[in-house]
Protein backbone atom coordinates (compact mmCIF):
# COMPACT_ATOMS: atom_id res chain seq x y z
CA UNK A 1 0.00 0.00 0.00
CA UNK A 2 1.24 3.51 -0.85
CA UNK A 3 1.20 6.49 1.76
CA UNK A 4 -0.60 9.48 0.75
CA UNK A 5 1.15 12.74 1.12
CA UNK A 6 -0.44 15.48 3.90
CA UNK A 7 -3.57 16.97 2.85
CA UNK A 8 -3.56 19.48 5.46
CA UNK A 9 -1.97 21.86 3.01
CA UNK A 10 -2.31 22.54 -0.21
CA UNK A 11 -0.39 19.80 -2.66
CA UNK A 12 1.54 20.63 -5.84
CA UNK A 13 0.49 19.27 -8.98
CA UNK A 14 2.79 16.51 -9.45
CA UNK A 15 2.15 15.37 -5.89
CA UNK A 16 -1.77 15.82 -6.30
CA UNK A 17 -1.53 13.08 -9.58
CA UNK A 18 0.53 11.00 -7.66
CA UNK A 19 -2.30 10.80 -4.53
CA UNK A 20 -5.13 10.40 -7.29
CA UNK A 21 -3.38 8.21 -9.26
CA UNK A 22 -2.94 6.01 -6.37
CA UNK A 23 -6.04 6.05 -4.75
CA UNK A 24 -7.99 5.11 -8.26
CA UNK A 25 -5.43 2.14 -8.89
CA UNK A 26 -6.31 0.78 -5.45
CA UNK A 27 -3.12 1.24 -3.98
CA UNK A 28 -4.15 2.50 -1.23
CA UNK A 29 -5.59 1.52 2.14
CA UNK A 30 -9.25 2.46 2.98
CA UNK A 31 -8.61 4.26 6.47
CA UNK A 32 -5.86 6.57 4.37
CA UNK A 33 -8.30 7.77 1.66
CA UNK A 34 -10.92 8.45 3.98
CA UNK A 35 -8.34 10.54 6.22
CA UNK A 36 -6.96 12.23 3.31
CA UNK A 37 -10.41 12.72 1.74
CA UNK A 38 -11.64 14.47 4.49
CA UNK A 39 -8.53 16.39 6.03
CA UNK A 40 -8.75 17.92 2.24
CA UNK A 41 -12.24 18.78 2.08
CA UNK A 42 -11.97 20.34 5.65
CA UNK A 43 -9.36 22.79 4.24
CA UNK A 44 -10.94 23.36 0.60
CA UNK A 45 -9.85 21.83 -2.05
CA UNK A 46 -7.44 24.09 -4.57
CA UNK A 47 -8.27 24.44 -8.13
CA UNK A 48 -4.54 22.32 -8.85
CA UNK A 49 -5.91 19.68 -6.42
CA UNK A 50 -9.49 19.53 -8.45
CA UNK A 51 -7.51 19.32 -11.91
CA UNK A 52 -5.22 16.51 -10.90
CA UNK A 53 -7.79 14.27 -9.78
CA UNK A 54 -9.83 15.36 -12.84
CA UNK A 55 -6.67 14.16 -15.17
CA UNK A 56 -6.12 10.94 -13.63
CA UNK A 57 -10.40 10.15 -13.90
CA UNK A 58 -9.85 10.66 -17.11
CA UNK A 59 -7.44 8.35 -17.76
CA UNK A 60 -9.14 5.62 -16.51
CA UNK A 61 -13.06 6.40 -17.48
CA UNK A 62 -14.53 4.56 -20.17
CA UNK A 63 -15.39 6.75 -23.38
CA UNK A 64 -17.78 6.87 -25.95
CA UNK A 65 -17.64 8.97 -29.29
CA UNK A 66 -19.61 12.43 -29.51
CA UNK A 67 -20.82 14.39 -32.17
CA UNK A 68 -19.06 17.96 -32.68
CA UNK A 69 -20.93 20.60 -30.33
CA UNK A 70 -21.78 18.20 -27.70
CA UNK A 71 -22.62 19.72 -24.51
CA UNK A 72 -23.30 18.53 -20.82
CA UNK A 73 -25.38 20.10 -17.88
CA UNK A 74 -24.75 18.98 -14.69
CA UNK A 75 -24.21 19.81 -11.06
CA UNK A 76 -21.63 19.34 -8.17
CA UNK A 77 -24.71 18.33 -6.00
CA UNK A 78 -24.82 18.22 -2.19
CA UNK A 79 -27.25 21.64 -2.27
CA UNK A 80 -29.72 20.00 0.09
CA UNK A 81 -32.56 21.32 -1.77
CA UNK A 82 -34.19 17.99 -2.53
CA UNK A 83 -35.33 19.93 -5.62
CA UNK A 84 -37.34 18.81 -8.70
CA UNK A 85 -34.53 17.54 -11.59
CA UNK A 86 -34.07 20.72 -13.22
CA UNK A 87 -30.88 19.49 -15.22
CA UNK A 88 -32.24 16.01 -16.26
CA UNK A 89 -35.23 18.33 -17.68
CA UNK A 90 -32.66 20.72 -19.08
CA UNK A 91 -30.90 17.78 -21.06
CA UNK A 92 -34.40 16.73 -22.79
CA UNK A 93 -35.05 20.46 -23.56
CA UNK A 94 -31.74 21.42 -25.16
CA UNK A 95 -31.34 17.97 -27.06
CA UNK A 96 -34.89 18.84 -28.58
CA UNK A 97 -33.12 22.31 -29.21
CA UNK A 98 -30.66 20.18 -31.42
CA UNK A 99 -27.89 20.51 -29.61
CA UNK A 100 -26.32 17.04 -28.65
CA UNK A 101 -26.44 16.33 -24.92
CA UNK A 102 -24.15 14.05 -23.37
CA UNK A 103 -25.63 13.68 -19.86
CA UNK A 104 -23.47 12.44 -17.69
CA UNK A 105 -24.78 11.34 -14.24
CA UNK A 106 -25.33 9.14 -11.24
CA UNK A 107 -28.04 7.41 -8.85
CA UNK A 108 -29.21 10.02 -5.73
CA UNK A 109 -26.44 10.76 -3.45
CA UNK A 110 -27.83 13.13 -0.80
CA UNK A 111 -31.26 13.98 -2.28
CA UNK A 112 -33.98 11.45 -2.98
CA UNK A 113 -33.96 10.94 -6.69
CA UNK A 114 -30.74 11.92 -9.13
CA UNK A 115 -30.97 11.95 -12.60
CA UNK A 116 -30.32 8.15 -13.04
CA UNK A 117 -33.18 7.27 -10.65
CA UNK A 118 -35.65 9.67 -12.46
CA UNK A 119 -34.88 8.59 -16.08
CA UNK A 120 -35.38 5.41 -14.98
CA UNK A 121 -38.72 6.23 -13.66
CA UNK A 122 -39.35 7.66 -17.22
CA UNK A 123 -39.05 4.34 -18.60
CA UNK A 124 -35.23 4.44 -19.43
CA UNK A 125 -33.44 1.50 -19.20
CA UNK A 126 -30.15 2.12 -17.52
CA UNK A 127 -28.45 -0.40 -18.49
CA UNK A 128 -29.21 -0.09 -22.44
CA UNK A 129 -29.50 3.43 -22.27
CA UNK A 130 -25.67 2.61 -20.99
CA UNK A 131 -24.62 0.39 -23.97
CA UNK A 132 -26.47 2.35 -26.25
CA UNK A 133 -25.00 5.84 -25.21
CA UNK A 134 -23.13 6.59 -28.75
CA UNK A 135 -25.63 5.31 -30.58
CA UNK A 136 -28.28 7.88 -29.06
CA UNK A 137 -26.19 10.85 -28.82
CA UNK A 138 -25.80 9.95 -32.91
CA UNK A 139 -29.35 9.57 -34.00
CA UNK A 140 -31.26 11.10 -31.48
CA UNK A 141 -28.76 13.95 -30.34
CA UNK A 142 -28.88 12.67 -26.22
CA UNK A 143 -27.47 9.81 -24.35
CA UNK A 144 -27.43 9.32 -20.56
CA UNK A 145 -23.47 8.15 -19.11
CA UNK A 146 -24.62 6.55 -16.21
CA UNK A 147 -21.49 7.20 -13.98
CA UNK A 148 -21.41 3.80 -12.65
CA UNK A 149 -20.77 2.27 -15.79
CA UNK A 150 -17.90 4.90 -17.07
CA UNK A 151 -16.06 5.39 -13.99
CA UNK A 152 -15.47 1.91 -12.59
CA UNK A 153 -12.34 3.31 -10.36
CA UNK A 154 -14.78 4.68 -8.27
CA UNK A 155 -16.54 1.74 -7.21
CA UNK A 156 -14.57 1.10 -4.54
CA UNK A 157 -14.46 4.42 -3.12
CA UNK A 158 -18.35 4.17 -2.78
CA UNK A 159 -18.43 2.85 1.10
CA UNK A 160 -15.25 5.08 1.70
CA UNK A 161 -17.10 8.68 0.68
CA UNK A 162 -20.10 6.98 2.37
CA UNK A 163 -18.67 6.72 5.64
CA UNK A 164 -17.45 10.11 5.32
CA UNK A 165 -21.10 11.23 5.16
CA UNK A 166 -20.43 14.68 3.29
CA UNK A 167 -19.08 16.04 -0.03
CA UNK A 168 -14.92 15.47 -1.14
CA UNK A 169 -13.45 16.02 -3.81
CA UNK A 170 -15.10 13.25 -6.22
CA UNK A 171 -17.86 15.51 -5.94
CA UNK A 172 -16.31 18.28 -7.43
CA UNK A 173 -14.68 15.98 -10.11
CA UNK A 174 -17.50 14.41 -11.66
CA UNK A 175 -18.80 16.89 -14.24
CA UNK A 176 -15.50 17.81 -15.44
CA UNK A 177 -14.78 13.92 -15.95
CA UNK A 178 -17.96 13.29 -18.77
CA UNK A 179 -17.25 10.34 -20.56
CA UNK A 180 -17.70 12.18 -23.68
CA UNK A 181 -15.02 14.24 -23.45
CA UNK A 182 -17.19 17.49 -24.10
CA UNK A 183 -15.79 21.30 -24.35
CA UNK A 184 -18.48 23.14 -23.89
CA UNK A 185 -20.47 22.61 -20.30
CA UNK A 186 -22.93 24.12 -17.83
CA UNK A 187 -21.88 23.18 -14.20
CA UNK A 188 -23.50 23.91 -10.86
CA UNK A 189 -21.82 24.00 -7.67
CA UNK A 190 -23.50 24.19 -4.88
CA UNK A 191 -21.16 26.77 -2.82
CA UNK A 192 -20.95 30.51 -5.06
CA UNK A 193 -17.92 31.18 -3.00
CA UNK A 194 -16.43 27.87 -4.24
CA UNK A 195 -17.01 29.27 -8.09
CA UNK A 196 -13.76 31.04 -8.39
CA UNK A 197 -11.08 27.82 -7.26
CA UNK A 198 -13.52 25.47 -9.84
CA UNK A 199 -13.35 28.20 -12.55
CA UNK A 200 -9.15 27.78 -11.88
CA UNK A 201 -9.84 24.33 -12.50
CA UNK A 202 -11.50 24.33 -15.57
CA UNK A 203 -9.21 26.70 -17.03
CA UNK A 204 -6.67 24.24 -16.43
CA UNK A 205 -8.15 21.81 -18.85
CA UNK A 206 -9.48 21.65 -22.55
CA UNK A 207 -12.49 23.65 -22.19
CA UNK A 208 -13.75 25.30 -25.05
CA UNK A 209 -16.44 27.37 -23.53
CA UNK A 210 -17.99 26.46 -19.86
CA UNK A 211 -20.74 28.26 -17.51
CA UNK A 212 -19.89 27.59 -13.82
CA UNK A 213 -23.59 28.96 -11.62
CA UNK A 214 -24.44 28.95 -8.00
CA UNK A 215 -27.97 29.94 -6.66
CA UNK A 216 -27.91 32.06 -3.81
CA UNK A 217 -29.95 29.43 -1.44
CA UNK A 218 -26.98 27.89 -2.06
CA UNK A 219 -27.97 25.81 -5.19
CA UNK A 220 -26.35 23.93 -7.94
CA UNK A 221 -28.00 25.58 -10.75
CA UNK A 222 -29.26 29.05 -11.32
CA UNK A 223 -32.20 29.91 -8.86
CA UNK A 224 -35.53 30.91 -10.12
CA UNK A 225 -36.13 31.96 -6.96
CA UNK A 226 -33.53 34.89 -6.32
CA UNK A 227 -30.11 35.96 -7.34
CA UNK A 228 -27.45 33.68 -8.69
CA UNK A 229 -23.80 33.92 -9.52
CA UNK A 230 -22.37 33.23 -13.20
CA UNK A 231 -18.44 32.44 -13.75
CA UNK A 232 -17.96 32.16 -17.61
CA UNK A 233 -14.33 30.81 -18.42
CA UNK A 234 -12.63 34.01 -19.63
CA UNK A 235 -15.35 36.34 -17.99
CA UNK A 236 -15.90 38.40 -15.17
CA UNK A 237 -18.19 37.37 -12.52
CA UNK A 238 -21.86 38.27 -12.71
CA UNK A 239 -25.04 38.13 -10.84
CA UNK A 240 -28.01 37.41 -12.31
CA UNK A 241 -32.05 37.09 -11.70
CA UNK A 242 -34.64 35.45 -12.96
CA UNK A 243 -36.23 39.11 -13.95
CA UNK A 244 -32.28 38.89 -16.32
CA UNK A 245 -33.84 36.22 -18.59
CA UNK A 246 -37.56 37.46 -19.05
CA UNK A 247 -38.92 35.14 -16.08
CA UNK A 248 -40.52 35.72 -12.56
CA UNK A 249 -39.20 34.94 -9.37
CA UNK A 250 -41.31 31.54 -7.85
CA UNK A 251 -40.85 30.45 -3.85
CA UNK A 252 -37.97 27.54 -3.61
CA UNK A 253 -40.51 25.63 -1.86
CA UNK A 254 -42.16 25.05 -5.67
CA UNK A 255 -39.45 22.94 -6.63
CA UNK A 256 -39.35 20.44 -3.73
CA UNK A 257 -39.01 17.17 -4.98
CA UNK A 258 -39.79 13.60 -3.86
CA UNK A 259 -39.24 10.33 -5.13
CA UNK A 260 -37.93 9.12 -8.67
CA UNK A 261 -41.49 7.94 -9.09
CA UNK A 262 -42.85 11.52 -7.92
CA UNK A 263 -40.19 13.24 -9.90
CA UNK A 264 -40.61 11.61 -12.94
CA UNK A 265 -44.62 12.71 -12.85
CA UNK A 266 -43.52 16.11 -12.90
CA UNK A 267 -41.22 16.11 -15.22
CA UNK A 268 -43.74 14.50 -17.77
CA UNK A 269 -46.20 17.25 -16.85
CA UNK A 270 -43.66 19.59 -17.32
CA UNK A 271 -42.82 18.63 -20.75
CA UNK A 272 -47.03 18.38 -21.24
CA UNK A 273 -46.53 22.24 -21.07
CA UNK A 274 -47.68 22.71 -17.33
CA UNK A 275 -46.37 26.20 -16.25
CA UNK A 276 -44.84 27.27 -12.85
CA UNK A 277 -41.59 27.64 -10.60
CA UNK A 278 -40.15 23.96 -12.64
CA UNK A 279 -41.07 25.19 -16.20
CA UNK A 280 -39.17 28.11 -15.55
CA UNK A 281 -36.17 27.06 -13.57
CA UNK A 282 -35.55 24.80 -16.59
CA UNK A 283 -36.10 27.47 -19.19
CA UNK A 284 -33.94 29.78 -17.22
CA UNK A 285 -31.09 26.54 -16.84
CA UNK A 286 -31.53 25.55 -20.71
CA UNK A 287 -30.77 29.05 -21.75
CA UNK A 288 -27.68 28.89 -20.00
CA UNK A 289 -26.94 25.91 -21.88
CA UNK A 290 -28.03 26.93 -25.46
CA UNK A 291 -25.38 30.10 -24.58
CA UNK A 292 -22.89 27.50 -23.51
CA UNK A 293 -23.26 25.53 -27.32
CA UNK A 294 -23.08 29.04 -29.14
CA UNK A 295 -26.67 28.25 -29.73
CA UNK A 296 -28.37 31.72 -28.69
CA UNK A 297 -26.55 34.54 -27.52
CA UNK A 298 -28.14 35.91 -24.56
CA UNK A 299 -30.79 35.37 -22.24
CA UNK A 300 -34.13 36.00 -23.80
CA UNK A 301 -33.15 34.05 -26.93
CA UNK A 302 -32.72 30.74 -24.92
CA UNK A 303 -35.59 31.16 -22.66
CA UNK A 304 -37.93 31.46 -26.15
CA UNK A 305 -36.03 28.60 -27.45
CA UNK A 306 -36.06 25.89 -24.98
CA UNK A 307 -40.14 27.18 -24.54
CA UNK A 308 -40.56 26.73 -27.94
CA UNK A 309 -39.23 23.40 -27.80
CA UNK A 310 -41.64 22.36 -25.11
CA UNK A 311 -44.61 24.06 -26.54
CA UNK A 312 -44.72 22.54 -29.95
CA UNK A 313 -43.76 18.86 -28.28
CA UNK A 314 -40.24 18.46 -29.64
CA UNK A 315 -38.60 17.78 -25.81
CA UNK A 316 -41.17 14.72 -25.27
CA UNK A 317 -41.28 13.08 -28.32
CA UNK A 318 -37.43 12.92 -27.81
CA UNK A 319 -37.55 11.60 -24.61
CA UNK A 320 -40.25 9.25 -26.04
CA UNK A 321 -37.85 8.20 -28.50
CA UNK A 322 -35.20 7.97 -25.92
CA UNK A 323 -37.17 5.45 -24.04
CA UNK A 324 -38.18 3.37 -26.97
CA UNK A 325 -34.60 2.89 -28.66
Amino acid sequence: MKLLPDASQPLTAELAAEAFAAILDGAVAPDDIQHFLTVMSDRDETSIEITAAVREMRKRMKTISAPEGAIDVCGTGGDGSHSLNISTAVAIVVAACEVPVAKHGNRAASSKAGAADTLEALGLNLDRASETAEATLADLGICFLFAQKHHPALAPLAPIRKAIGKRTIFNLTGPAANPARVKRQLIGVARPDFLPVYAGALELLDYEDAMLVAGDEPLDELSISGPSSVHRLGQSSTRITPESAGLAQHPSEELRGGDAAYNAAALMRLLDGEAGAYRDAVLLNASAALMVAGHVHDWHSGVEEAAEAIDKGLAKALLNCWVAY
